[in-house]
């Protein structure tokens, strides 16, 4: 993997002050020291929460002051500005070049919503933030890299919502991150089936052959390696994962219980199709363990390593 010759700083976001967040955030400054590799680490949002959370030091702190103290476990609403903007911050010193990427800590999305926050989530805003096209979720691991073509709804609606143009358009997203983000130089994405068997040719469900099949042939006929469709309940031994770089999913569960069987402790949530590298932890705010010392790092650990990795491969 080549060397970066940008030293820029990654950016950690504070998230939901009154979760896990700094917490996290702040256990993996000091377990990592301050820095990954030439990449060193600012914290973005109010230095006093941070403090809160064991930060010893809060010269690496980028302030964005927030309305009231944190209570842990007890969301206040008035704290969903400073929320928005670490995430605002972020992302207009990363646009600048001051930033080599952004991991943000979890949000409230509910908090958020009732104090007139418009997007479903981090990837959504990001995707505004930037004006990205589109915005793709990957959850990745150690072993595995998976991406869900649809993700929050409902799974009586998945049918509705699969098509062979955002097959195609998301699976060329997948392989231009794989090339760009990861160092590798020919990927191989595999695709899933939607129905059982991957439709047992047309026997238990035509979704494959009306809708998956010809996305899949487009992305060869443009000199990808895609394999598929894949039966979902065979593709993620080892020996299975083995013939590939990257899976493409037909709905959120399908894609995240093999991932979280795998990296429950240490996935990373990664945004591609943003001009951005995005990074964050695989989990929420755990409001219910917040301010107990139970919170685990491993999981924001492996985002701002990875956030580092990617940006060294985009050099």
């Amino acid at each position: 993997m080549p060397t970066s010759k940008r030293a820029e700083p990654i950016l950690i976001t504070m998230g939901e002050p009154a979760g896990v967040g700094p917490e996290v955030a702040v256990a993996a400054y000091h377990a990592l020291k301050g820095r990954v590799g030439a990449h060193s680490l600012r914290l973005v949002g109010d230095a006093e929460i941070f403090r809160a959370c064991g930060l010893a030091d809060a010269s690496s702190v980028i302030s964005v002051a927030a309305a009231h103290p944190r209570k842990p476990g007890a969301p206040d609403p008035a704290n969903a500005k400073a929320v928005i903007a670490c995430i605002g911050k972020a992302v207009e010193m990363t646009l600048a070049g001051e930033a080599a990427a952004v991991v943000t800590a979890p949000i409230h999305k509910a908090v958020l919503t009732r104090a007139g926050f418009s997007y479903a989530g981090h990837t959504e805003y990001l995707a505004h933030l930037t004006k990205a096209k589109r915005a793709v979720m990957m959850l990745a691991g150690a072993d595995l890299r998976v991406v869900p073509l649809t993700i929050h709804i409902p799974v009586a609606d998945v049918p509705s919502h699969i098509s062979r143009e955002a097959i195609v358009e998301t699976g060329e997203i997948i392989i231009a991150a794989l090339k760009r983000d990861f160092g590798i130089a020919k990927p191989r994405l595999a695709v899933a089936g939607l129905n059982p068997h991957a439709g047992e040719s047309g026997t238990m469900g035509t979704e494959e052959t009306a809708i998956i099949v010809p996305a899949i042939e487009t992305l060869r006929a443009k000199g990808h390696d895609v394999r598929g469709p894949l039966s979902a309940d065979t593709m993620f031994h080892a020996e299975a994962r083995a013939q590939y770089d990257a899976a493409l999913c037909m709905y959120h569960d399908q894609a995240l219980i093999p991932l979280k069987t795998l990296a429950f402790w240490d996935g990373v949530n990664v945004t591609l199709g943003l001009p951005i590298i995005r990074t964050s932890p695989d989990h929420g705010t755990a409001l219910d363990i917040a301010g107990t010392g139970k919170a685990d790092a491993k999981s924001m650990i492996a985002a701002i390593e990875l956030a580092a990795k990617m940006a060294d491969a985009r050099g």
